[in-house]
């Protein structure tokens, strides 16, 4: 009886107090729906849902059962067909994505079936009572941000795939405070369009800009601002959403514009702190998206839905509400559809949740959006990013102090490994004969690698050379904007430092940032070396000039004629012949007997008369003027004042002659001449002959295209339209062109390259004129890391006072040099005589003593033929008497055979040869002495 009366008390009580004994289930259902691409975000919905499940001591006893569509596609059947599916299969909530093709049917089908749905997604334009928003506003935070920089006048870029609604808001209280505003749509942000775009906004002077994109279109939307050369100096972006830390944006600091974005996620709040180590170990094979490593802030607020999801049950449960769906729910497509009742009480429960999550403190207003929430305000540095304020309700924008931020923002340089990028180029890189024995930096030498270890002791940092992927320097395309070779490699984020012979140029230091020049040089002219002819036998008449020769000779005959006249005519260059006392018989004109000259008592011959004689005939005076010439003197010489004047004034002119020609000779003889067709750029440019250009994607095509001297300007129109193309797309091709051309092809390329390769094997070119431009190479960092930079420039300065800079000059350049001292650097080279040179001095000393011979040999002929008719004696008798006489007859005075020996010889032949008796004979002996 007492087990009775307990139970029909309890009876009596359950009876009095339903909703005290109401259950409630053990297993929540939740709907999901995903769009593609989000599959970060799904791992991120499945990890809270598995946490709820499993972590032990959690304050709610129930289960969360999920129900997840992923859909392809975001139109309206498909997002219908999902939401009815999910409702009818009895979720008490739903979570999910959608895109402005979907959200009004969504909306609609929840305001129609009273059911909860929580959502990541930007917030609607319109508002509804159950839609859920977890992100928050962003346009109080942005405006507030425009205030802080001061702007006035910008342009907004918005994705209207979001909606209108921030533009809304932004153009509304742009209005009201006198702001002005560009708004552009960037949904068909192709590159084309997107140049258009900034094109048309430079015209305006416009440089401040509100990027209003998802994630995903904005990482496309900066690569193409990268590529069209919009994120140097003088630019500022906005990044208009909540997911700046979701994309990697360093490539984007390098050019030096100013970024500027906004973060939802509290990484240091004691959710964050649990849940990130947990988030960073997860197998992206069971949780796809996971590998990336950065917790995109749409993953971030899925995980903080399925915790406020969580937190409206638990509300829920403590008021004693059961939120059970019984049996089938099939009126979904009803009309009118019929609401859910327990729906209103789920979506009051949801806007009464108050916890803190990844994304902070998460409450809600009477229309289901975010209040009390906080935005942290982030700059790009060149360091990284840097939280510079925040946003929040109560305290509207507040900013980090600046000793705060620079104690955030500063950063070490030592034990640094850093990239610096270079270029293969001859002597500054270049790979050892046995680089695959070695790895990194060991593969490499040159200039630029000592240049560059040097570098990296003096700041304290750990390096690896990488070489240029596209081998350029460094150009701006003008028609797209974009930076290749290694100045593209800095800009772009690939490389923090450049070590290569980059030249410092203004379109360059405008993105990236040079140390002082640590070598200087200059445009310079590159030819190959004019062919060297054999030297000609005669090349010892080069000294003088072939007319100079012509007037010598006429001069050389002209002096000996009037020598002649002038001693004809001049009584004293005749003479008669001396007695033998050494006195003179008679002076005086031809034909003047001596006796009339001296008179009667003078002492003679008997009375006989004696002929005077002049030894200046015309073959004594061509004599006479030879010997002076060649400078050895003549054994008769001028008596007369005339003649004395002419000999003396030859003289003069011969020594002049001779003392020139002996000195042009030591230069011509030992000094090899080589004659270029060119000698400076204005040669160039007034000759189509001879083709020439530059380097492609260089500082030196840029200082053609740039100058404005007439000159320049002339050789630039012409290496824009030569053909084949003047450019050369490495200095290496250029050499190489230079060579095979024969002359035909000149390459305009810096001036210590040109030393250098005049320094190498086979020796075949030379550099001509003078520099074009004065300029020099220096190191380049990235645009904005001014402590790096600042190091490295110092390190520059040290190495140049230290004298290492030249040494390394000299290393490589002329120790290692292959063509010799001086190499190909002159037009001249020193070198000792050879036979050429002096071939034709040999030939004619062999043809004058062959000529003497030949004249000798008919003196001789014509001597005995002489003899043999006055001796009428046989020809060939004579002949071989005088020979035989002359080889071994005996020698008179200086070593001459006497006269009188041979009448002796002749008569004895007479006698024995039956020519009949002997007839004396009366020689005349004379001393021909």
């Amino acid at each position: 009886m007492l087990g009775l009366a307990r139970g029909l008390c309890f009876l009596a009580a359950a009876c009095l107090c339903p909703s005290s004994i109401v259950s409630f289930p053990s297993s929540v259902q939740i709907g999901g729906l995903f769009m593609r691409n989000s599959d970060q975000e799904y791992s991120a919905f499945r990890l809270a849902i598995v946490e709820q499940n499993t972590r032990p001591g959690i304050a709610a006893p129930f289960r969360l059962a999920p129900h997840v569509d992923n859909l392809e596609t975001s139109n309206c059947f498909t997002v219908t067909n999902a939401i009815c599916s999910q409702f009818f299969r009895g979720v008490y909530l739903m979570f999910g994505f959608y895109d402005k093709r979907s959200v009004s049917a969504l909306a609609s089908f929840c305001e129609a079936l009273h059911i909860s749905f929580v959502t990541p997604s930007f917030p609607n334009d319109e508002p509804s009572r159950f839609l859920l928003q977890m992100r928050p506003p962003l346009p109080p935070a942005l405006l507030a941000t425009i205030q802080h920089f001061g702007w006035t006048k910008f342009a907004y870029l918005y994705d209207t795939e979001r909606g209108v609604g921030m533009l809304q808001a932004v153009t509304e209280a742009c209005a009201r405070r006198g702001w002005l505003v560009t708004a552009l749509s960037t949904d068909q942000a192709n590159e084309e369009s997107l140049q258009f775009i900034f094109e048309e906004l430079e015209r305006r002077k416009e440089r401040r800009i509100v990027l209003d994109c998802e994630p995903e279109k904005l990482y496309h939307l900066l690569n193409m601002i990268m590529r069209l050369g919009k994120h140097v100096t003088g630019y500022h972006y906005i990044i208009a959403n909540l997911g700046f830390t979701d994309i990697p944006l360093e490539k984007f600091s390098f050019g030096g514009a100013n970024l500027t974005g906004f973060s939802i996620i509290q990484p240091h709040s004691l959710v964050a702190a649990e849940f990130l180590p947990r988030w960073a170990k997860l197998d992206p094979r069971e949780y796809p998206g996971t590998d990336s490593g950065n917790l995109k802030y749409t993953s971030a607020l899925t995980y903080d839905s399925v915790r406020v999801m969580v937190e409206a049950f638990v509300h829920l449960r403590a008021q004693h509400i059961d939120p059970s769906r019984k049996g089938s729910t099939g009126e979904c497509l009803a009309n009118p559809a019929v609401p859910w009742s327990q729906g209103i009480d789920i979506n009051r429960a949801l806007k009464q949740v108050h916890i803190q999550g990844l994304t902070g403190n998460i409450q809600f207003d009477d229309s289901g959006r975010r209040k009390n929430y906080t935005i942290d305000m982030i700059e790009l540095k060149s360091s990284g990013m840097r939280r510079f304020g925040y946003w929040n309700d109560d305290e509207k924008l507040q900013l980090i102090s600046e000793k705060a931020a620079s104690d955030n923002d500063s950063i070490s340089l030592d034990n640094r490994t850093i990239n610096i990028t270079t270029i293969l180029e001859a002597p500054y890189v270049m790979l050892k004969k046995n680089s695959e024995m070695f790895t990194g930096n060991d593969r490499y030498e040159g200039y630029c690698v000592d240049l560059a270890e040097q570098i990296a002791q003096h700041v304290g940092i750990n390096y690896k050379l990488t070489i240029v992927p596209d081998g350029k320097y460094g150009a701006r395309d003008p028609e797209t904007n974009i930076w290749n070779g290694m100045v593209g490699e800095m800009v772009y984020g690939h490389a923090e430092i450049a070590v290569a012979p980059l030249t410092i140029t203004l379109v360059r230091e405008e993105v990236i940032d040079f140390s002082k020049p640590f070598m200087s040089l200059g445009i310079s002219i590159l030819i190959k070396k004019p062919q060297k002819s054999k030297p000609g036998v005669f090349s010892f008449l080069d000294p003088l000039a072939y007319e100079i020769w012509m007037c010598i000779v006429f001069a050389y005959i002209g002096v000996s004629v009037v020598l002649f006249l002038v001693s004809r005519f001049s009584p004293y260059d005749w003479h008669t012949p001396e007695d033998s006392e050494g006195r003179e018989t008679g002076t005086g004109p031809p034909g003047v007997a001596a006796g009339a000259a001296r008179g009667p008592s003078s002492p003679g011959r008997g009375g006989l008369a004696v002929e005077s004689s002049n030894e200046f005939s015309i073959f004594n005076s061509l004599w006479f003027s030879l010997g002076a010439f060649m400078q050895q003197g003549c054994d008769i010489s001028p008596r007369s004042v005339p003649g004395r004047i002419v000999g003396g004034v030859w003289w003069f002119f011969t020594l002049i002659i001779i003392s020139s020609y002996t000195a042009n000779l030591a230069a011509f003889l030992t000094v090899e001449r080589m004659v270029s067709p060119i000698e400076n750029a204005e040669d160039l440019s007034k000759q189509t002959e001879i083709a020439y250009g530059t380097i492609d994607s260089g500082s030196t095509k840029e200082f053609f295209r740039r100058s404005k001297l007439a000159v320049f300007e002339k050789m630039w129109s012409y290496m824009k339209s030569a053909e084949p193309l003047a450019f050369a797309k490495t200095n290496k091709e250029g050499v190489a062109r230079v060579r095979k051309s024969k002359g035909k092809y000149a390459f305009l390329m810096e001036s210590t390259m040109n030393e250098y390769i005049e320094q190498r094997k086979p020796c075949d070119t030379m550099k001509v004129g003078g520099n074009l431009d004065s300029k020099g190479y220096g190191i380049a960092t990235r645009k904005g890391a001014h402590e790096l930079g600042t190091a490295v420039n110092l390190a520059v300065l040290k190495l140049n006072e230290q004298g290492l800079l030249d040494k390394f000059k000299n290393k490589w350049w002329f120790d290692k040099g292959e063509c010799g001292s001086g190499g190909g650097d002159s037009k001249e080279k020193t070198s000792a005589l050879s036979l050429s040179n002096v071939a034709g001095v040999f030939y004619i000393l062999v043809g004058g003593l062959g000529l003497a011979m030949l004249v000798a040999l008919i003196e001789f002929c014509y001597k005995s033929r002489s003899d043999a008719k006055r001796l009428q004696l046989a020809f060939a008798d004579t002949l071989t008497n005088k020979t035989r006489l002359s080889v071994t007859s005996a020698s008179g005075e200086n070593g001459r055979p006497l006269r009188s020996d041979f009448a002796k010889a002749m008569a004895a032949h007479a006698g024995t040869s039956g020519l009949g008796p002997t007839v004396p004979l009366s020689v005349k002996v004379t001393d021909m002495a």
